[in-house]
């Protein structure tokens, strides 16, 4: 059942780097601006993170196994569509549609482990062999996809979804029993509206300021509207009995600070792989398979120290893998600050080792914390705010930093690209500093409190999970 589990998220994290190698391949055959590409990326993760919660809860309340199959089915098809599509635009709502299966699978899949295995040490390690396949999927990808982009184009990066979707759609048929929560949950379409509002209007002021203007009418309302939406949002849902989003569920300071740490984390992760994949192909000259090499040690990295952080965090707790995380983010960013045009090869290595060291050891402790002292019968909701937290830091990380360089670019894309990526580097600096900031305060003795204060949620209902937060 891990291993069906588990599937999934290769699928997914292999679709995460397959698709940035071959996005300077897109852009010249669609001759698309850095927004384009920006859109290619986002418009994915926009639809995931929109639809993530949605998907846990409805999971917990139609069937896990159901909605799985359902992901499963829909991320293929919107793979076939995205290997065929004519223009940007529509590759740009295939991948859409692809997002919309997306959705469904690792919250889902995340909800089937906790309610399988139920020992704190054996639900550590599995969630750390869950973080290494990510990170396999992660070394498999560039390599995968800079083969494809050379032999057969950029179309062929969507193909491999496709076999592998289909295995685990019957492997799930055959093996994975159906289960759901002892109570379901209502939907909530207006509070799923004001998700879409509010993330949509966010991502989209972000990656069109530098083109309309930070000042200009069109920005400005979209940044109005995403207030709006949040206040009206954080209003409605406490007066549902049965809310999107159980905003009690963050009085315990592990479970705030894993979404947070999941945003700034994944941020700087998704920042890393918009900005040196450009570096890569656009200013080294590389080829899309020599891009993918390069990157090839940082996948390997994470994919080691991923179970390293489940033993870690089932003996000792959280906060040691969080600190570590922080402060590989923080090396690797800083080091990527004095990136050149000419640096030597080893240089770039060094620096996506060093920040692959610190995303090796981010996804388990956020995992282990969101479920911590959470009811049993909302584990596809805990485990899918955990995850809108690391698709809301993805996109808005190709957002912010797809938009730093283009406001700071003049010129063609080679000659000042290092210059105008600086600030950038600088933010995914800060977004460790974060990390081990929030490592600090949520993981203590204090921590330990709310997160047992937030377990008395569960009253009425099955036994909240016993996961080791501090």
């Amino acid at each position: 059942m891990l291993a069906i589990c588990c599937l999934s998220l290769f699928i997914v994290g292999l679709d995460v780097t397959i698709v940035n190698v071959a996005l300077p391949a897109i852009g010249r055959d669609f001759r698309a601006p850095v927004s384009g590409l920006q859109w290619t990326i986002d418009a994915y993760l926009l639809v995931i993170a929109s639809l993530l919660m949605l998907s846990g809860s409805t999971a917990d309340r139609i069937g896990r196994r159901r909605v799985f199959q359902t992901g499963l089915a829909l991320f293929t098809l919107g793979s076939l569509a995205c290997s065929l599509a004519p223009g940007l635009g529509a590759l740009i709502a295939f991948r859409a549609l692809q997002a919309v299966g997306g959705s469904m699978l690792n919250p889902v899949a995340m909800a089937i482990i906790s309610n399988t295995f139920t020992d704190p040490a054996e639900r550590a390690r599995a969630i750390g062999m869950w973080g290494s396949v990510f990170g396999l999927s992660l070394a498999l990808g560039p390599v995968v996809g800079g083969a494809l982009v050379d032999s057969v184009g950029w179309r062929g990066v969507f193909w491999v979804n496709i076999p592998v979707g289909v295995a685990a759609l019957i492997l799930t048929a055959l093996f994975v029993p159906e289960s759901r929560a002892a109570l379901g949950r209502r939907l909530d379409p207006f509070g799923q509206i004001l998700i879409i509002m509010l993330l949509g209007t966010v991502t989209y002021g972000i990656i069109e300021g530098p083109a309309y203007g930070w000042g200009s009418a069109r920005i400005v309302a979209c940044f109005a509207v995403a207030a709006a939406a949040l206040a009206v949002f954080l209003w409605y849902e406490p007066r549902r009995t049965q809310p999107l989003v159980d905003l009690r569920f963050f009085r315990s300071l592990p479970f705030s600070g894993a979404a947070v740490t999941a945003v700034t984390g994944m941020c700087a992760f998704a920042g890393f792989l918009f900005l040196m994949t450009l570096y890569l192909q656009d200013v080294r000259g590389v080829r899309p398979l020599v891009a993918g090499l390069f990157l090839v040690p940082m996948a390997v990295v994470m994919a080691a120290s991923a179970p390293l952080a489940g033993r870690v965090i089932a003996r000792r707790g959280t906060r040691i893998p969080l600190l570590i995380s922080g402060a590989g983010i923080i090396g690797g960013g800083l080091l990527l600050v004095f990136l050149t045009p000419s640096s030597p090869a080893w240089y770039v290595i060094a620096c996506c080792l060093v920040f692959g060291v610190g995303q090796g050891w981010l996804n388990a402790p956020i995992t282990t914390n969101a479920v911590a002292g959470m009811p049993l019968s909302q584990a596809g909701v805990a485990a899918g705010i955990a995850s809108t937290g690391r698709q809301v830091g993805s996109s808005l990380g190709v957002a912010i930093v797809g938009s730093v360089l283009a406001a700071n670019l003049h010129g063609p894309l080679a000659a000042g690209f290092t210059a105008a990526t600086r600030p950038g580097w600088w933010i995914v600096t800060a977004m460790g500093v974060v990390v081990c900031a929030l490592a600090l305060v949520t993981t203590g003795r204090a921590g330990k409190a709310s997160a047992a204060r937030a377990a008395s949620l569960a009253a009425g209902e099955q036994g909240p999970i016993p996961v080791r937060a501090g």
